[in-house]
Protein backbone atom coordinates (compact mmCIF):
# COMPACT_ATOMS: atom_id res chain seq x y z
CA UNK A 1 0.00 0.00 0.00
CA UNK A 2 1.51 3.69 -0.59
CA UNK A 3 1.37 6.13 1.26
CA UNK A 4 -1.35 8.28 2.11
CA UNK A 5 -0.73 11.47 0.63
CA UNK A 6 2.77 11.35 1.57
CA UNK A 7 4.60 15.24 1.00
CA UNK A 8 8.16 16.32 1.59
CA UNK A 9 7.44 18.02 4.97
CA UNK A 10 9.14 20.39 7.08
CA UNK A 11 9.49 18.76 10.24
CA UNK A 12 6.93 21.11 12.78
CA UNK A 13 4.50 20.05 9.20
CA UNK A 14 4.73 16.79 10.18
CA UNK A 15 4.13 17.36 13.83
CA UNK A 16 7.41 17.82 15.99
CA UNK A 17 7.95 20.36 18.27
CA UNK A 18 10.36 21.34 21.09
CA UNK A 19 8.98 18.45 23.44
CA UNK A 20 10.61 16.00 20.39
CA UNK A 21 13.62 18.64 20.25
CA UNK A 22 14.54 18.65 23.76
CA UNK A 23 15.50 14.98 24.01
CA UNK A 24 18.21 14.83 20.97
CA UNK A 25 21.06 13.85 22.44
CA UNK A 26 24.70 14.50 21.21
CA UNK A 27 24.91 10.98 20.24
CA UNK A 28 22.32 11.48 18.10
CA UNK A 29 23.81 13.71 15.45
CA UNK A 30 23.07 12.31 11.76
CA UNK A 31 20.31 10.39 12.50
CA UNK A 32 16.63 11.58 10.69
CA UNK A 33 14.04 12.38 12.77
CA UNK A 34 10.78 10.03 11.33
CA UNK A 35 7.20 9.75 12.13
CA UNK A 36 5.81 5.94 11.98
CA UNK A 37 3.17 6.38 8.98
CA UNK A 38 1.62 2.85 9.01
CA UNK A 39 2.03 -0.57 11.51
CA UNK A 40 2.00 -3.88 9.63
CA UNK A 41 1.89 -6.80 10.98
CA UNK A 42 6.03 -7.39 10.39
CA UNK A 43 7.44 -4.10 8.87
CA UNK A 44 6.75 -0.20 9.39
CA UNK A 45 7.05 2.61 7.19
CA UNK A 46 7.64 6.51 8.08
CA UNK A 47 7.69 9.56 7.13
CA UNK A 48 10.94 12.02 7.05
CA UNK A 49 11.52 15.26 5.59
CA UNK A 50 12.33 13.93 2.11
CA UNK A 51 9.49 11.26 2.09
CA UNK A 52 8.00 8.24 3.03
CA UNK A 53 10.37 5.70 3.79
CA UNK A 54 10.60 1.77 4.88
CA UNK A 55 11.99 1.42 8.21
CA UNK A 56 14.12 -1.57 9.72
CA UNK A 57 13.39 -3.04 13.33
CA UNK A 58 16.03 -3.17 15.45
CA UNK A 59 17.08 -6.70 16.67
CA UNK A 60 14.59 -8.43 18.88
CA UNK A 61 11.83 -5.68 18.69
CA UNK A 62 8.78 -6.23 17.20
CA UNK A 63 6.27 -4.01 15.33
CA UNK A 64 3.85 -4.03 18.60
CA UNK A 65 6.69 -1.76 20.05
CA UNK A 66 5.70 1.12 18.42
CA UNK A 67 2.47 3.48 17.13
CA UNK A 68 1.36 5.04 14.79
CA UNK A 69 2.09 8.70 15.08
CA UNK A 70 5.55 7.33 17.13
CA UNK A 71 8.86 9.69 16.44
CA UNK A 72 11.81 7.67 16.06
CA UNK A 73 15.23 8.31 14.68
CA UNK A 74 16.63 6.21 12.21
CA UNK A 75 20.29 5.71 10.53
CA UNK A 76 20.08 6.90 7.06
CA UNK A 77 21.71 4.31 5.76
CA UNK A 78 19.64 1.17 6.57
CA UNK A 79 16.75 3.24 7.38
CA UNK A 80 17.49 0.72 10.83
CA UNK A 81 15.72 2.74 13.95
CA UNK A 82 17.89 3.22 16.32
CA UNK A 83 15.75 4.49 19.34
CA UNK A 84 11.82 6.10 19.79
CA UNK A 85 11.26 9.28 21.46
CA UNK A 86 8.97 9.21 25.00
CA UNK A 87 5.65 10.06 23.30
CA UNK A 88 3.79 13.61 24.11
CA UNK A 89 0.23 11.64 24.31
CA UNK A 90 -0.40 7.83 23.57
CA UNK A 91 -3.83 6.12 23.15
CA UNK A 92 -3.62 2.76 24.36
CA UNK A 93 -6.30 0.14 25.52
CA UNK A 94 -6.45 -2.94 27.66
CA UNK A 95 -8.26 -6.20 25.84
CA UNK A 96 -10.27 -8.59 27.82
CA UNK A 97 -7.83 -11.02 29.51
CA UNK A 98 -4.66 -9.21 27.88
CA UNK A 99 -1.41 -8.63 29.78
CA UNK A 100 0.04 -5.81 27.72
CA UNK A 101 -2.31 -2.66 26.73
CA UNK A 102 -2.86 -2.52 22.66
CA UNK A 103 -1.52 0.70 21.13
CA UNK A 104 -3.57 2.72 19.33
CA UNK A 105 -1.91 6.41 18.30
CA UNK A 106 0.83 8.19 19.50
CA UNK A 107 0.96 12.23 20.16
CA UNK A 108 -2.43 12.62 19.24
CA UNK A 109 -3.13 16.28 19.88
CA UNK A 110 -7.41 16.08 19.59
CA UNK A 111 -9.34 12.93 19.11
CA UNK A 112 -12.60 12.76 17.12
CA UNK A 113 -15.11 10.29 18.91
CA UNK A 114 -17.39 9.20 15.93
CA UNK A 115 -20.98 8.41 16.67
CA UNK A 116 -23.95 8.71 14.91
CA UNK A 117 -27.81 9.69 15.62
CA UNK A 118 -29.09 6.37 15.79
CA UNK A 119 -29.11 2.85 17.58
CA UNK A 120 -25.18 3.56 17.66
CA UNK A 121 -25.58 6.67 19.85
CA UNK A 122 -24.80 5.12 23.69
CA UNK A 123 -23.78 7.37 26.68
CA UNK A 124 -21.78 4.73 28.92
CA UNK A 125 -19.40 3.67 25.60
CA UNK A 126 -19.18 7.65 24.73
CA UNK A 127 -17.97 8.25 28.60
CA UNK A 128 -15.12 5.48 28.13
CA UNK A 129 -14.15 7.29 25.15
CA UNK A 130 -14.01 10.50 26.90
CA UNK A 131 -11.76 8.59 29.80
CA UNK A 132 -9.52 7.04 27.47
CA UNK A 133 -8.89 10.58 25.74
CA UNK A 134 -8.52 12.18 29.17
CA UNK A 135 -5.99 10.07 30.20
CA UNK A 136 -4.21 9.98 27.23
CA UNK A 137 -3.77 13.81 27.42
CA UNK A 138 -5.36 14.20 23.76
CA UNK A 139 -8.54 17.05 23.06
CA UNK A 140 -11.88 15.11 23.25
CA UNK A 141 -14.54 16.44 20.24
CA UNK A 142 -17.16 14.26 19.71
CA UNK A 143 -18.65 14.21 15.89
CA UNK A 144 -22.12 13.16 15.63
CA UNK A 145 -22.83 11.74 11.90
CA UNK A 146 -26.33 10.77 10.36
CA UNK A 147 -28.03 13.96 11.85
CA UNK A 148 -30.01 14.33 8.42
CA UNK A 149 -31.45 11.42 9.08
CA UNK A 150 -32.94 11.88 13.32
CA UNK A 151 -35.79 13.79 13.83
CA UNK A 152 -34.14 14.72 17.35
CA UNK A 153 -30.89 15.37 16.30
CA UNK A 154 -30.25 18.01 18.86
CA UNK A 155 -31.21 16.16 21.46
CA UNK A 156 -28.07 13.88 20.72
CA UNK A 157 -26.02 16.88 20.46
CA UNK A 158 -27.56 18.09 24.09
CA UNK A 159 -26.98 14.85 25.48
CA UNK A 160 -23.31 14.83 23.81
CA UNK A 161 -22.48 17.97 25.16
CA UNK A 162 -23.36 17.58 29.02
CA UNK A 163 -21.13 14.24 28.93
CA UNK A 164 -18.18 16.60 30.35
CA UNK A 165 -16.94 19.89 31.14
CA UNK A 166 -16.38 22.39 28.06
CA UNK A 167 -16.83 19.42 25.77
CA UNK A 168 -17.09 20.10 21.81
CA UNK A 169 -19.82 18.37 20.10
CA UNK A 170 -20.00 18.90 15.92
CA UNK A 171 -22.46 17.42 13.77
CA UNK A 172 -21.56 16.62 10.16
CA UNK A 173 -21.94 14.79 7.13
CA UNK A 174 -18.73 13.15 6.24
CA UNK A 175 -19.00 12.61 2.82
CA UNK A 176 -19.07 16.39 2.09
CA UNK A 177 -16.57 18.88 1.89
CA UNK A 178 -18.44 20.92 4.69
CA UNK A 179 -16.69 18.48 7.10
CA UNK A 180 -13.33 19.39 6.30
CA UNK A 181 -14.27 23.12 6.94
CA UNK A 182 -16.00 22.26 10.25
CA UNK A 183 -12.89 20.73 11.89
CA UNK A 184 -10.35 22.89 9.88
CA UNK A 185 -9.72 24.55 13.96
CA UNK A 186 -8.01 20.83 14.95
CA UNK A 187 -6.21 19.78 11.87
CA UNK A 188 -3.98 22.88 11.02
CA UNK A 189 -0.16 22.60 9.98
CA UNK A 190 1.44 20.02 12.19
CA UNK A 191 -2.04 18.98 14.20
CA UNK A 192 -2.28 15.56 14.38
CA UNK A 193 -6.12 14.05 14.79
CA UNK A 194 -7.30 10.89 15.64
CA UNK A 195 -10.60 9.02 15.19
CA UNK A 196 -12.33 6.60 17.31
CA UNK A 197 -15.59 4.73 17.15
CA UNK A 198 -18.13 1.83 15.98
CA UNK A 199 -17.36 0.31 12.87
CA UNK A 200 -20.10 2.06 10.35
CA UNK A 201 -20.66 5.66 12.08
CA UNK A 202 -18.34 6.85 8.96
CA UNK A 203 -14.62 7.15 10.42
CA UNK A 204 -13.23 5.75 7.45
CA UNK A 205 -15.39 7.96 4.58
CA UNK A 206 -14.15 11.07 7.18
CA UNK A 207 -10.65 10.28 6.76
CA UNK A 208 -11.08 10.27 2.77
CA UNK A 209 -13.00 13.76 2.83
CA UNK A 210 -10.35 15.42 5.39
CA UNK A 211 -7.72 14.06 3.30
CA UNK A 212 -9.30 15.00 0.12
CA UNK A 213 -8.86 14.28 -3.48
CA UNK A 214 -4.75 13.95 -3.85
CA UNK A 215 -4.55 11.17 -1.26
CA UNK A 216 -3.35 7.90 -3.11
CA UNK A 217 -4.97 5.00 -1.18
CA UNK A 218 -8.31 5.88 -0.16
CA UNK A 219 -9.60 4.44 2.84
CA UNK A 220 -12.40 1.67 2.73
CA UNK A 221 -15.58 2.32 3.55
CA UNK A 222 -18.31 0.11 4.40
CA UNK A 223 -22.31 0.51 5.01
CA UNK A 224 -24.28 -0.19 7.89
CA UNK A 225 -27.52 -2.09 9.21
CA UNK A 226 -30.13 -0.23 9.28
CA UNK A 227 -31.70 -2.19 11.85
CA UNK A 228 -28.95 -1.91 14.87
CA UNK A 229 -26.96 0.80 13.45
CA UNK A 230 -23.96 -1.76 13.39
CA UNK A 231 -21.23 -1.99 10.68
CA UNK A 232 -18.16 -4.22 9.07
CA UNK A 233 -14.94 -3.61 10.41
CA UNK A 234 -13.66 -1.53 7.11
CA UNK A 235 -10.41 -0.10 8.80
CA UNK A 236 -7.95 -3.28 9.73
CA UNK A 237 -5.35 -1.45 10.45
CA UNK A 238 -3.94 2.07 11.36
CA UNK A 239 -2.23 4.80 9.36
CA UNK A 240 -1.50 8.25 9.31
CA UNK A 241 -2.56 10.56 6.44
CA UNK A 242 -2.17 14.05 5.35
CA UNK A 243 -5.21 16.00 5.72
CA UNK A 244 -5.33 18.88 3.10
CA UNK A 245 -5.24 21.62 5.75
CA UNK A 246 -1.73 21.23 6.40
CA UNK A 247 -2.71 18.01 9.64
CA UNK A 248 -2.45 14.32 9.69
CA UNK A 249 -5.35 12.04 10.44
CA UNK A 250 -5.16 8.80 12.23
CA UNK A 251 -7.43 5.79 11.41
CA UNK A 252 -8.42 3.55 13.85
CA UNK A 253 -10.40 0.15 13.14
CA UNK A 254 -13.96 0.08 15.03
CA UNK A 255 -14.23 -0.55 18.63
CA UNK A 256 -17.55 -2.84 19.75
CA UNK A 257 -16.48 -3.17 23.29
CA UNK A 258 -13.67 -0.49 25.41
CA UNK A 259 -12.87 -2.10 28.39
CA UNK A 260 -11.40 0.88 30.96
CA UNK A 261 -7.87 0.68 32.85
CA UNK A 262 -5.23 2.56 34.04
CA UNK A 263 -7.54 5.30 33.64
CA UNK A 264 -8.17 7.07 37.19
CA UNK A 265 -7.29 10.48 35.70
CA UNK A 266 -9.37 10.19 32.81
CA UNK A 267 -12.23 9.51 34.95
CA UNK A 268 -11.83 12.29 37.53
CA UNK A 269 -11.83 14.91 34.38
CA UNK A 270 -15.28 12.97 33.08
CA UNK A 271 -16.80 13.61 36.25
CA UNK A 272 -15.66 16.87 37.16
CA UNK A 273 -18.55 17.53 39.50
CA UNK A 274 -18.29 14.27 41.29
CA UNK A 275 -14.45 14.43 41.72
CA UNK A 276 -14.98 18.07 43.29
CA UNK A 277 -17.17 17.10 45.52
CA UNK A 278 -15.59 14.12 47.36
CA UNK A 279 -13.15 16.19 48.97
CA UNK A 280 -15.92 18.20 50.79
CA UNK A 281 -17.25 14.77 52.13
CA UNK A 282 -17.35 13.62 56.15
CA UNK A 283 -15.22 11.02 55.78
CA UNK A 284 -12.07 10.83 53.70
CA UNK A 285 -13.07 7.23 51.71
CA UNK A 286 -16.32 7.83 51.22
CA UNK A 287 -18.03 6.21 48.69
CA UNK A 288 -20.72 8.32 48.10
CA UNK A 289 -23.60 5.38 48.88
CA UNK A 290 -24.81 5.72 52.57
CA UNK A 291 -22.29 7.64 54.69
CA UNK A 292 -23.23 10.46 56.72
CA UNK A 293 -21.44 13.97 55.67
CA UNK A 294 -21.87 13.02 51.90
CA UNK A 295 -20.97 15.77 49.52
CA UNK A 296 -22.34 14.01 46.81
CA UNK A 297 -25.09 12.51 48.28
CA UNK A 298 -26.28 16.06 49.16
CA UNK A 299 -25.83 17.28 45.73
CA UNK A 300 -28.01 14.59 44.32
CA UNK A 301 -31.10 15.61 47.44
CA UNK A 302 -30.16 19.01 46.51
CA UNK A 303 -31.29 18.19 42.90
CA UNK A 304 -27.91 19.94 41.46
CA UNK A 305 -26.60 16.20 40.73
CA UNK A 306 -27.89 13.84 38.55
CA UNK A 307 -28.33 10.34 40.42
CA UNK A 308 -27.84 8.21 37.17
CA UNK A 309 -24.55 9.83 36.62
CA UNK A 310 -23.51 9.13 39.95
CA UNK A 311 -24.41 5.66 38.78
CA UNK A 312 -21.95 5.61 35.76
CA UNK A 313 -18.90 7.31 37.40
CA UNK A 314 -19.45 4.25 40.10
CA UNK A 315 -19.70 1.50 37.29
CA UNK A 316 -16.87 2.95 35.80
CA UNK A 317 -14.77 3.62 38.66
CA UNK A 318 -15.01 -0.37 39.67
CA UNK A 319 -13.71 -1.50 36.49
CA UNK A 320 -11.11 0.49 36.15
CA UNK A 321 -10.16 -0.77 39.47
CA UNK A 322 -10.34 -4.02 39.01
CA UNK A 323 -8.79 -3.91 35.50
CA UNK A 324 -6.05 -1.29 36.62
CA UNK A 325 -2.57 -4.22 37.13
CA UNK A 326 -0.83 -3.54 41.11
CA UNK A 327 2.84 -3.06 41.20
CA UNK A 328 4.58 -4.02 44.33
CA UNK A 329 5.98 -1.24 46.62
CA UNK A 330 8.40 -0.91 49.61
CA UNK A 331 7.52 -3.55 52.19
CA UNK A 332 5.09 -5.61 49.76
CA UNK A 333 2.59 -2.74 49.66
CA UNK A 334 0.41 -2.77 46.09
CA UNK A 335 -0.32 0.37 44.24
CA UNK A 336 -2.55 1.25 40.95
CA UNK A 337 -0.39 1.65 37.79
CA UNK A 338 -0.03 5.31 37.36
CA UNK A 339 -0.99 7.86 34.52
CA UNK A 340 2.57 8.06 32.72
CA UNK A 341 1.73 7.54 29.10
CA UNK A 342 4.69 9.45 27.92
CA UNK A 343 6.16 6.23 27.19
Amino acid sequence: MTVLGARSSSLASLGWSDFFGDQLEPDDAGLIPTRIAMVHRDRLSGLSQSGQIDLTLPPNANTGDYAVGDWVLVEPHDQLVKRRLTRKTVLERRTQGGRVPQLAAANVDTLFIVTSCNADFNIARLERYLALANEAGTTPVILLTKADTAEDAETYQKQAAALQRGLAVVMLNPRIADAATALAAWCGVGQTVALIGSSGVGKSTLVNTLAGSGQQSPQQTGAIREHDAKGRHTTTARSLHAVAGGGWVIDTPGMRTLQVSDVGYGIDTLFAEITELAPLCKFRDCTHVHEPGCAVQAAIKAGTLDPERLARWRKLSDENQHNTPVVSGPRGAKFPVGRGKRR
